[in-house]
């Protein structure tokens, strides 16, 4: 990381299963847009050069930082170590970066984890204006892997559409791959924005069968 911050971590809660909220001190003076990312590292001398890329999911003038991040049980890394430490820890952050920003009302597409910088976005929106002319495609592997579903639900009632592709079919969720065919059904209007974040192959279904249905490719927001 080039530039630094010595952040701490000031407590750490399941969301979900396999997926924490840390909160840790904000530097004075750090500013970040909703949907950037930062890069952490815990400031120990076997994790310090280990840094990932997270998304802060908390509102832009909170007094602290929010990450919302999932433990990954096939890596022996960095998001196991996360989850492992204790209030008091301290991290490396660098300065914020990423291309995903607010561009206006549009639907919300994710898959899995790539929900968070979505998160940040969604609580300022609900904030300043309401989600109104907004919708969200959330695809998880079963519904106890949703992370935020109460609060997304809250916020966008019918216009949530949570698919759950590995469970058996349970009230509430659709049970499908977000596929062309998915969107086709769900998505009525391909003249606005679309925010897409989740794993790659997500990423390249969703954008490639977006672009099939007539969305302009300068509508697509991600991370590039």
């Amino acid at each position: 990381m080039a530039e630094q911050h010595a952040v701490t971590l000031l407590m750490s809660e399941f969301v979900t299963h396999d997926v924490k909220r840390l909160l840790v001190s904000r530097p004075t003076g750090f500013t970040f847009e909703a949907g950037q990312g930062v890069e952490l590292a815990i400031n120990q001398p076997e994790w310090q050069d280990e840094g990932r890329p997270f998304t802060p999911t908390g509102l832009v003038d909170d007094k602290v930082l929010e990450f919302t991040i999932k433990r990954y049980p096939t890596h022996e890394g960095v998001t196991r170590e996360l989850h492992t430490l204790a209030a008091g820890a301290e991290l490396l952050m660098s300065e914020p970066f990423g291309t995903i920003s607010y561009r206006g009302p549009g639907v919300f597409l994710a898959g899995g984890a790539g929900i968070t910088p979505f998160i940040a976005i969604l609580r300022a929106q609900v904030r300043e204006s309401g989600l109104d002319a907004h919708a969200l495609i959330f695809s998880n592997k079963t519904p106890a892997d949703i992370i935020c579903e109460k609060e997304l639900r809250h916020y966008l009632g019918e216009r949530c559409t949570l698919t759950c592709t590995d469970a058996e079919q349970a009230r509430g969720y659709e049970h499908r791959r977000v596929d062309k065919a998915f969107l086709a059904e769900k998505i009525n209007n391909f003249d606005q924005n679309f925010y897409v974040c989740g794993p790659p192959g997500f990423m390249e279904a969703v954008t490639a069968a977006l672009k099939d249905l007539g969305a302009d490719p300068q509508s697509l927001v991600f991370e590039r």
